[in-house]
Parts: C-alpha cells; structure tokens; sequence
C-alpha cells in the first residue's frame, strides 16, 4: 500500500501485479483503526487519528450549520439549542435500544440526521432565496420539530 501513496502511484497487489494510477487518479481509505498501519503508511498519509468521541459531536454540528443558507440565519441559534439539548440522548437511545443492520459511528449518526433535515429543508430553499420572517421561522420550526413541552424556536 505504501508504495500506492508514494508520488510512483502503483499499487503492489499480493499477486505480485501491479497496477499504475494515472495521474488523475487517487486512492483514499477510510479505517476503522490503526492497529496494523505501519509507520511508514501513517507519515505518507499525513493522517492523524482521534478516537471518534474524543471531540464529541459538537463541532460537527456547528460545522453543518455554517453550510446552511443564510435564509436559515434566524434559525441557526435555535437549532445548535436542540442539538446541544437532544444530539447526545438520541445516539445514546440508539446505541441502547436499537440494533443497526450496519454499524455506524456517532458522527455518522449525526450526519444521517443532518441530511435528513435537509430535505424538510429543501421546500424552503426553493421557495424563498431571502432570509425568513418571523411568523415564517415559526412556521418552519412546528413544520420540522416535534411537539415538546417548551418553545421549540425563541426569536
């Protein structure tokens, strides 16, 4: 494999062939861990590994927020409220009660959910290329929020 990663691009199968990369080509991994990577494979990647909830899902959920249009700006604070409120108790409730068919890491979980808003999102998105009025911001929170005992958005 490190050979694939070098500026060479030919990846040594254990066949004993070779296969060249085009320039254009490029070969990215994902792994689930560390435990048979070599040196030498961790320097040519430059990768640096953190467990998966050793930041938590904090910054990812302000990340996908600053992605939303700016349409969504009168809503942004009130959604980082309802993650920072109910991101961490729903994983949880997954990882309890539920048995995933294929398994996921929290922040897999959390982008599931992200892009699952999004496509609350996109009725608006279309409609409207200029931030929402308040009675509209209300509209948008009882259309994508379920009933809680307190005011889902404060604005």
């Amino acid at each position: 494999m490190n050979t694939v990663l070098d500026d060479n691009k030919k990846l040594c199968l254990v066949s004993g062939e070779i296969i060249s990369l085009s320039a254009s080509m490029t070969m990215m991994f994902e792994v689930e861990d560390l435990a048979v990577a070599s040196p030498a494979t961790v320097s040519r990647c430059g990768m640096i590994y953190m467990e998966p909830g050793a930041l938590g899902l904090g910054p990812l959920v302000v990340s996908w927020l600053q992605t939303l249009p700016e349409l969504f700006a009168p809503v942004r604070e009130s959604l980082q409220e309802l993650f920072d409120k109910y991101i961490v108790s729903v994983v949880t409730f997954v990882r309890k009660n539920l048995t995933e068919t294929v398994g996921t890491v929290d922040n897999n979980l959390a982008q599931s959910c992200f892009r699952l808003l999004e496509s609350f999102f996109i009725d608006f998105i279309e409609v409207r290329k200029k931030a929402l009025a308040d009675d509209e911001v209300q509209i948008f929170c009882t259309r994508i929020y379920v009933r809680t005992d307190t005011p889902i958005c404060v604005h």
